[in-house]
């Protein structure tokens, strides 16, 4: 990719499927150019439908739950000779089951991908947004940050921890011309919750959201600024607005009814 182009950069992790593909293709069709990554070769199969809309753009197979890959996705858009205008930090996976069951390494892996990754490449991105007075970063958070997540009990709060760094983050920079949104979608039609192990949870096996539809919602908010939006239905937004007010016991009985195994049946 050449500096020459008029349009501006974005970055999208976990661009090659799910709510991050879709937001690749929300920031080409808004006139961006992008470098995009995910961990393998469908990265480079998902590039044709974003470069439909007029984006150059750059693939890049790394794994960022390892700090070399955060590196290699940095050195990438240094790579373009072209300043950041928006990322997002969108990259994450899911884990499903109890947790005294569940594999000690994948759940180290999602707290380096969904949170260590997030924190290792705003780090890297940041400065220079600031340094510039400019710039957008949304971080793929979920509703599930909202509450204690039984049987998804490190995915639940690596969320909460997404959520909570990003508005930090956001009341730091406040004066600073860059803005932090977090997207915090609801069970959404993608392969999380196959690739969680949780099809025969109710989350997983009731009617999902769009992730076209999510995207959209999470690229009009950090355009706009906002500080998070709740994305997918009316129902989650007011699920999202009634569990707050209740106490976090209560919030993890909730979740529980969502994602315990055999809950679908």
């Amino acid at each position: 990719m050449n500096s020459s182009s008029n349009r501006p950069l974005a970055v999208v992790t976990g661009a090659s499927n799910g709510i991050g593909y879709e937001l690749a293709k929300q920031f080409a069709e808004n006139g961006f150019d992008l470098v995009v990554t995910a961990t393998d070769a469908k990265i480079d199969i998902a590039a044709p439908a974003f470069e439909q809309f007029g984006a150059k753009v750059e693939t890049v197979e790394a794994d960022l739950a390892k700090y070399e890959g955060v590196e290699k996705l940095y050195q990438a858009i240094q790579a373009t000779g072209r300043p950041v205008e928006a990322i997002a930090i969108n990259a994450g996976v899911g884990i499903g089951g109890k947790f005294i069951e569940t594999d000690l390494q994948e759940e180290i892996n999602l707290i380096d991908l969904n949170a260590t990754s997030s924190v290792h490449l705003a780090k890297r991105v940041v400065p220079q947004m600031v340094q510039r007075r400019k710039g957008r970063i949304l971080f793929t958070s979920s509703i599930a940050a909202l509450m204690p997540g039984p049987f998804e009990a490190v995915y639940a709060a690596s969320k909460a921890f997404l959520r909570s760094f990003s508005q930090a983050l956001r009341e730091e920079l406040k004066d600073t011309g860059v803005t932090v949104t977090a997207l915090m979608p609801g069970p959404t039609d993608t392969n999380f919750f196959h690739r969680a192990d949780m099809d025969d949870t109710r989350a997983g096996s009731s009617k999902q959201d769009d992730p076209a539809q999510v995207a959209k919602q999470g690229f009009e908010a950090l355009m706009s600024g906002k500080d998070e939006v709740v994305g997918g239905s009316v129902m989650n937004k007011v699920q999202a607005a009634v569990v707050q007010a209740l106490p976090e016991p209560a919030k993890a009985v909730m979740h529980r009814q969502l994602s315990e195994p055999g809950s679908g049946n």
